[in-house]
């Protein structure tokens, strides 16, 4: 595989990885998802180059690798925040507990497994997939031996942990059609929250004098966001709101787009639907938050404007070709490139102890 370097164990058993994931969603989302549909992504990537993965998940995820779960059905809006979190714990302390007996190594995926990485001498690798959070980096003080992954150079400079690097979220192309046929419209994809920016998308499609597909979970938190700043611009036609949405319709959305909206309000620590609408071709038009930049590469899979002026006219002028988008995101944000990247890592900690830190290149 031509620019993959991937680092081989010589022995007698393929490599063994325990990837777990919380216990609050499926693997892969039906329709909301991140972190889940990461997993999913990386799991299926590392069954296909023969390691032996088993995901740890609840009773109602599809994904086609072995997987162990402790409960039955996931929970997602999370009802309760303290009983969600005992749930979470416990489901890390079983998962870590029964992959300890198994695994040559541990992937968690969520801040509550590392307090149990003082029970078990398997080494652990973490990939940090929230924003920057100061008593989180407080705790993670305390589990400084284990091996961190942050998803974006942006993230990764807020950090100071001795083991870390980045690696880049990848996509299966084969799951995201370049659709043929016009694209007469934006989108907007993702949670209907202030930090999202949805009133923002909705004031550049105004602007730009373009219709706007929104799709996205409106969570009890951000009801009233939906009601003031979101509802009453929804006419159906001019601006529609579609709902939630799962593979299936996201790639449809996507694939029919002129172009996604992400006007981003918060340090965005990597913005996943990014490369899922440049996969299927449709540029990214983004405000500036957190890795935006390493994402989106302006004038080639987008554009990064700082007011929603900017962005309206890009829309307007946009003459990004839907292959061009797609060849950039095949290049930087495939499976396979993060698939290797993540065996590279796995491979040098059963070797070495540990994985050393990467340099942040300017």
């Amino acid at each position: 595989m031509v620019g993959f370097r991937i680092l081989l164990i010589v022995c007698n058993t393929p490599m063994r990885i325990a990837l777990i994931a919380p216990p609050f969603i499926a693997v892969p989302p039906l329709r909301y998802g991140g972190t889940e549909l990461f997993i999913a992504e990386l799991a299926l990537g590392l069954q296909a180059q023969k390691i032996d993965v088993t995901v740890y998940t609840h009773g109602e995820s599809t994904i086609n690798v072995p997987t162990r779960w402790l409960y039955p059905a996931g929970e997602w809006p999370l009802r309760h925040e303290m009983e969600a979190s005992l749930k979470g714990l416990n489901h890390f302390a079983w998962a870590i507990q029964e992959a300890a007996q198994d695994a040559d190594l541990i992937h968690i995926n969520s801040a509550p497994g590392l307090s149990y990485a003082r029970f078990t001498d398997v080494p652990m690798v973490y990939t940090v997939h929230h924003a920057y959070d100061t008593s989180l980096v407080e705790f993670y003080q305390s589990y400084r031996e284990i091996s961190y992954v942050t998803i974006s150079d942006f993230q990764r400079e807020k950090l100071n942990l001795p083991h870390m690097r980045t690696i880049h979220h990848g996509v299966n192309p084969l799951l995201y059609p370049v659709l043929e046929g016009k694209r007469e419209y934006l989108s907007f994809l993702g949670r209907i929250a202030p930090a999202k920016g949805t009133h923002l998308a909705i004031e550049i499609a105004k602007k730009a004098g373009i219709p706007l597909k929104i799709a996205g979970e409106i969570q009890p938190i951000n009801k009233d966001y939906w009601e003031t700043m979101v509802k009453p611009h929804v006419d159906g036609k001019f601006i529609e709101y579609v709902g939630e949405v799962g593979m299936d319709d996201k790639a449809e959305l996507l694939g029919h787009s002129l172009a996604m909206l992400f006007p981003v309000q918060w340090d965005e620590p990597f913005g996943l639907v990014m490369i899922e609408a440049m996969a299927c071709g449709a540029p990214v038009l983004a405000m500036p938050g957190g890795s935006v930049g390493e994402v989106v590469k302006d004038g080639v899979s987008g554009y990064v404007r700082q007011s929603t002026t900017e962005l309206a006219q890009c829309a307007r002028d946009l003459k990004l070709p839907a292959r061009t988008v797609r060849g950039y995101m095949e290049k930087k944000f495939s499976v396979a490139r993060m698939t290797a990247d993540y065996i590279n890592l796995y491979t040098e900690i059963l070797r070495d102890g540990v994985a050393e830190p990467e340099q942040i290149v300017a």
